[in-house]
C-alpha cells in the first residue's frame, strides 16, 4: 500500500512514518510534514486537539466543529474514533477547508492506523464524495482557499482545530486577520487548540478576544489552547505581561505576505 499511495501522489508528497506508528505525509509544495513525526500524527490529533477541546466542551450535546485544514483528515477521524471508543454520544458537526482536493480523493488508499479501522467506511465516503452524515456525525470538505470559505460559514461554531502548515510556510493562515475571520464564525464560548507557540500567533488571538493557555499532554510538546471564556485546570497564559516585558513583540499582518 505505501508503494502505490506514493505513485498516486508524486512528485509533491511522500509516505513518511512518525514516532507513534502512525504515518503522515511529507509536502515539497510546503517543505513540511503534514504532522510532527516526533509526537506522531494520531498521537498529536489526540492529545492536541481532540482530547483537550472535548474535555471542555463534555456538557453540550452537540457540537460544531472547524477543523483547520482538513489535509490526511486525522484531527476530523480521531474525534469520531475518540467519541465512539469511549461511547460518547455527542453529536459532531465538522466543517473543514482542504484546497488539495487530488489529496482528499487518494485517502481511501492512505495507511491509516488500526484504530481508524472502524470508520473505513466514513474515510471512503469523504475521499470519493467530501461529504458524510449519519444519525450522529455530519462532515463537510470546504473545497478551495481557506481565507474565502471561512467567512462564509454560517454555522456557529464550538470548536476550532487551528493545524494549518506552519506560519513559516503559510503565513495567511496565522495572522490576525484570519483569527478575526475565525472568530466572527464562532459561538460565545468556543476554543481554539493549535500546535503553535508562538507569540506572534497567539498575540493575534489575543488581539481577536482569546484568552491564552498552555496545554501539557504525556509525551507531548506542550501547545496552546485559546478560549473565549476562561478555563479552569489549564496554565493561563497573561498577555500582557507578555507585551510588556517584549513590546516589539507583535502578530502577524496579512499585508506582510499578500
Amino acid at each position: 500500500m505505501d508503494k502505490m499511495y506514493n505513485e498516486k501522489l508524486r512528485p509533491q508528497k511522500e509516505l513518511v512514518h512518525c514516532e507513534d506508528g502512525s504515518n503522515t505525509l511529507f509536502s515539497k509544495e510546503f517543505d513540511e510534514p503534514y504532522h510532527s513525526t516526533k509526537d506522531g500524527a494520531l498521537h498529536e490529533s489526540l492529545e492536541k486537539h481532540v482530547k483537550p477541546a472535548l474535555s471542555f466542551t463534555k456538557k453540550k450535546e452537540k457540537l460544531t466543529i472547524l477543523d483547520i485544514c482538513f489535509g490526511l483528515g486525522y484531527n476530523t477521524f480521531a474525534t469520531l474514533y475518540y467519541l465512539l471508543n469511549n461511547d460518547l454520544k455527542t453529536k459532531v458537526h465538522i466543517l473543514s477547508p482542504e484546497f488539495d482536493e487530488g489529496l482528499i480523493r487518494s485517502l481511501t488508499n492512505f495507511a491509516y492506523p488500526p484504530e481508524f479501522e472502524t470508520i473505513k467506511p466514513i474515510i471512503d465516503a469523504i475521499s470519493k464524495e467530501f461529504f458524510y452524515e449519519d444519525a450522529q456525525f455530519k462532515i463537510e470538505i470546504l473545497l478551495g482557499d481557506a481565507r474565502e470559505n471561512i467567512p462564509k460559514i454560517r454555522e456557529k461554531i464550538d470548536v476550532v482545530y487551528q493545524d494549518a502548515f506552519s506560519p513559516a510556510h503559510n503565513p495567511l493562515l496565522w495572522t490576525q486577520e484570519h483569527f478575526g475571520d475565525v472568530r466572527a464564525i464562532c459561538s460565545d464560548d468556543a476554543l481554539l487548540t493549535t500546535y503553535s507557540t508562538a507569540a506572534a500567533v497567539r498575540l493575534g488571538l489575543y488581539e481577536n478576544g482569546f484568552k491564552l493557555f498552555v496545554h501539557r499532554a504525556e509525551m507531548m510538546r506542550y501547545s496552546t489552547v485559546a478560549s473565549l471564556k476562561m478555563l479552569d485546570g489549564l496554565e493561563y497564559i497573561d498577555m500582557e505581561l507578555k507585551k510588556q516585558r517584549n513590546p516589539a513583540a507583535k502578530s502577524m499582518r496579512d499585508r506582510e505576505y499578500l
